[in-house]
């Protein structure tokens, strides 16, 4: 019986090489496609998909969310995520949000083909390098609410804009992103959400 695949990556290039490739295998079948995060728990339910590969940048929600979504509305899917994004940040996000996988765009498709297997087996993979990084980075040390207020500075929100789309006020805005700095070794709340991004904490 062949394992039945989505692939989710917001570049339709990018979606058709990984469908191309992994389609040389007997075992592995790519049925649902899909350019958008928020597509992905539809289509896997639709599909009857039991393994999904995803990007951690897409519209609608990212990779990471896209895992939380599946682990907890369908739990016989299994996620990898497969990611030009290979910040140590990112994998310790992905796993915990209940990706079974984490390798990179550049893996050779038959190593890939076998992190699809193995994911559907039941075990977890995590690119080698990334896994030593990740744990060489240590945790990542935002709170949920810094790591949400650093997100949207990230864009050039002022305080009060950061403030009225969170519902907070701002004197707790300033709070959060004075520890964020903190935390980062960072100057400015820009900056601090600059270095979050490129450690995958945000």
């Amino acid at each position: 019986m062949s394992i039945r695949l989505l692939l989710a990556d917001d570049q339709a290039l990018v979606r058709g090489a990984l469908g191309a490739l992994l389609g040389l295998e007997s075992d592995l079948e790519v049925v649902a496609e899909v350019g958008r995060g928020d597509e992905v728990v539809g289509a896997a339910i639709e599909h009857g998909v039991h393994v999904c590969l995803l990007d951690i940048e897409m519209p609608g929600l990212d990779g990471i969310e896209v895992a939380a979504r599946l682990t907890a509305e369908v739990p016989g899917c299994r996620s990898l995520v497969v990611t030009t994004f290979g910040r140590p940040g990112y994998v310790r996000r992905a796993l915990e949000a209940g990706a079974s996988g984490f390798v990179v765009k550049d893996t050779p498709a038959r190593e890939l083909a076998d992190a699809v297997r193995r994911v559907h087996a039941g075990l977890r993979v995590v690119d080698p390098a990334l896994a030593a990084e990740s744990l060489a980075g240590g945790a990542n040390p935002l709170t949920d609410r810094e790591a949400e207020v650093l997100r949207e500075a990230l864009g050039g929100a002022t305080v009060a804009d950061i403030a009225a789309h969170l519902h907070l006020s701002p004197g707790t805005v300033r709070n959060y992103l004075s520890a964020a700095i903190g935390k980062t070794g960072s100057s400015t709340r820009v900056e601090a959400a600059r270095t979050a991004r490129s450690r995958g904490w945000i």
